[in-house]
């Protein structure tokens, strides 16, 4: 079986689809991202598709594309169709899936159902972390959410500058590996996104 990493942000904006596209590149893997709301011409895949360099990666179809950018639950509302989880397929594949989740885990999809409710027991789940006021909060429910679903919390990338108190606290009380950072950078294109592939290859393994 191909292994599966759902990528996953403590909130929305915290960089998940730069992180997505870094160990997409890293893993040469495949790319998914289930639920596309709003921004169609400019969607995460196609910020995927501008960042990535290897040849063997395959930018898998969105199983909803949604005209408005809100919650899916709200989008699809406005739309006119019913989201659900058994409605959304993945997609067949061989290579490793980078699964790009919208916002956090708790973003209804409908009323009964969250994007958490797509992550399968054999996911590697990694956890995208931004420092901000009320961020080790963030952190902190999120990852306790995942284990009490008893998912498979691989880790966790922090995007922005360093804050060592704030990390250190977060690896002490969730006792979940931090895998990398990604730093304040003034822009990213393809080389940057190669550079840090390179950098964080040996640990995603």
């Amino acid at each position: 079986m191909a292994t599966t990493f759902f990528i996953t942000g403590i909130s929305t904006e915290v960089g998940k689809t730069i992180i997505s596209a870094i160990i997409t590149q890293a893993l040469e893997a495949d790319y998914w991202k289930p639920v596309q709301a709003g921004e169609l011409h400019n969607s995460d895949t196609h910020t995927i598709s501008n960042l990535i360099t290897n040849a063997k990666t395959k930018l898998h179809p969105s199983a909803f594309d949604l005209e408005t950018p809100m919650s899916p639950h709200a989008a699809a509302a406005i739309d006119e169709i019913t989201l659900s989880v058994k409605k959304i397929k993945r997609p067949s594949t061989k290579n490793t899936l980078v699964i790009e989740g919208a916002g956090g885990l708790l973003v209804p999809i409908n009323a009964n159902e969250t994007m958490a409710d797509l992550i399968k027991p054999e996911d590697k789940v990694i956890v995208v972390s931004r420092h901000y006021l009320g961020s080790i909060n963030h952190t902190l429910l999120t990852i306790e959410l995942l284990k009490q679903r008893k998912l498979n919390v691989f880790g966790i990338i922090f995007n922005g500058e360093e804050h060592p108190s704030t990390e250190e606290v977060i690896a002490t009380m969730t006792d979940v590996p931090i895998l990398g950072r990604m730093d304040t950078e003034p822009y990213v294109d393809k080389n940057v996104v190669r550079e840090y592939a390179e950098k964080w290859k040996d640990l995603l393994k």
